[in-house]
């Protein structure tokens, strides 16, 4: 068998966008929300989230998390609270905004925020907390009833859902009507992959428009930048090719809840998971962007991905080691975090991409049940 990437990208080819890049050609306007940019944003609204609620685009994820923090974090407040178990820039984003991150720890079951630490650290640190930045944990369809609560209150929330464009529970959308910022990843690897680019959901207006504002340089008016801003708009080229994907998107979603199936299957019938093999708690229809299992032993990461490429699988660890115990977070504080450093001592990543087809999976499979019986035997 041909090796297995981990990812590979499935954007949109030329012959579906290019009226879009016609359109661009004609009206002479290839950023400054522009014509595409502006349909794409009505359209996202309208056919992702059934009509409630606002967004803006943005030309990456983290800019969206840094511009969503910026947006609705409590003045003279120091702490963005957030789970270890996140990407890097998740925290990054906090620190660009002149935060420190504080981190908690997880549930063991579902990988996402541990709600009652949550609420005890609020308890701790009260006004000294400046943003919470819970995590959707591999698009997973966290329950966000506790954050709206907390948003209300006084808290500001913004929800790190990079890969969760198209998650759905209960056939209602993701973060659908959560009135603090939602940030979703439009990266190549991502279920709705363009290449490079991100959006930030609302079901409050003034925050959106607070984030677009921020992200023309500040500006009020053409030249007069009445607050501190960046660039961090969306080209029309990004937008022409966001357009074309929505003309696909149902289908593409479908496939990878497809192949997240097929893997349940195989493992469901292999009997790995009566052996110490543990899977992520999920909820809803969720769009993958990869398939990730924990080891029945911690301490087994690196040798079990040596062992998958041997057999010409492509692996990763996402996300060991967590934030806490990378080099440029380690000075900041944290609460016990005995269930992020369990996790991340046995999560693998596994390959997850639209063309893999159930010879891919059953080849996966099989090479985990080799190593199973390596470390049992």
């Amino acid at each position: 068998m041909h090796k297995i990437p981990f990812l590979k990208p499935s954007v949109v080819k030329l012959d579906s966008y290019q009226a879009y890049l016609q359109e661009i050609d004609s009206s002479c306007i290839y950023t400054n929300f522009g014509p595409l940019n502006n349909r794409f944003e009505s359209r996202i609204i309208s056919e992702i989230f059934q009509n409630v609620g606002h967004c803006t685009t943005v030309n990456n994820c983290t800019l969206g998390l840094m511009l969503a923090i910026n947006a609705v974090k409590k003045d003279g407040a120091k702490y963005a609270i957030m789970p270890s178990f996140t990407f890097s820039a998740t925290a990054q984003a906090a620190m660009w905004c002149g935060l420190e991150p504080y981190f908690i720890d997880i549930n063991n079951d579902d990988w996402s925020i541990d709600n009652s630490q949550l609420l005890e650290t609020i308890d701790k640190l009260g006004p000294e907390i400046a943003v919470i930045v819970p995590y959707a944990t591999f698009a997973n369809n966290i329950n966000l009833d506790v954050y709206e609560s907390l948003h209300q209150k006084g808290f500001p929330v913004v929800i790190d859902a990079a890969p969760g464009l198209g998650s759905r529970l209960n056939e209602i959308p993701f973060a659908k009507d959560f009135s603090g910022a939602t940030v979703f990843s439009l990266h190549a690897t991502k279920g709705f992959g363009i290449g490079e680019g991100g959006l930030v959901y609302s079901a409050d207006n003034e925050i959106i428009e607070t984030i677009r504002q921020t992200s023309n340089f500040g500006f009020s008016s053409p030249g007069n930048a009445e607050t501190l801003g960046l660039n961090a708009k969306m080209s029309e080229y990004a937008a022409a090719i966001a357009l074309a994907t929505l003309g696909v998107f149902d289908q593409k979603v479908a496939r990878r809840i497809e192949i997240k199936k097929m893997y349940l299957e195989n493992l469901e019938s292999s009997g790995l998971l009566t052996k110490g093999w543990r899977l992520q708690k999920s909820y809803g229809e969720i769009p993958l962007q990869f398939f990730s299992l924990l080891l029945p032993k911690p301490n087994l990461l690196s040798e079990m991905g040596d062992f998958m490429e041997k057999n010409g699988i492509s692996t990763r660890h996402y996300f060991s080691p967590s934030c806490h115990q990378q080099k440029c977070f380690q000075n900041y504080n944290c609460s016990d975090l005995s269930v992020t450093e369990d996790i991340a001592s046995r999560i693998i990543s596994l390959p997850l991409w639209e063309q893999m087809t159930p010879t891919h999976i059953d080849h996966i499979i099989e090479t985990i049940l080799m190593f199973d019986k390596k470390i049992s035997g």
